[in-house]
């Protein structure tokens, strides 16, 4: 195997879905400023707005996530031309 072609900050990092709460913890070189205490140990923290655990490909159901109202202006531009 070659040497030093492995980053130096590759450690364990949380990620965190926030709609849904669910945390899980994954080797990265993410860099963030939150940490996050699990179990008694402290871990970088990454937030996401969205995971496999709580998409609807991944779930099966049909909710919708929308944190910034781009559904609610994509149907005010577009959403009634299909019907007349």
């Amino acid at each position: 195997m070659k040497k030093d072609i492995h980053p130096a900050n590759y450690r364990e990092v949380v990620f965190k879905d926030m709609s849904n709460e669910e945390t899980f913890i994954t080797r990265s070189t993410i860099a963030t400023r939150e940490t996050i205490t699990i179990d008694g140990k402290e871990y970088p923290l990454v937030k996401l707005e969205i995971t496999s655990s709580s998409h609807p490909f991944f779930t099966g159901k049909q909710k919708l996530v929308d944190t910034a109202g781009r559904v609610d202006k994509f149907m005010s531009r577009y959403g009634n031309r299909g019907k007349k």
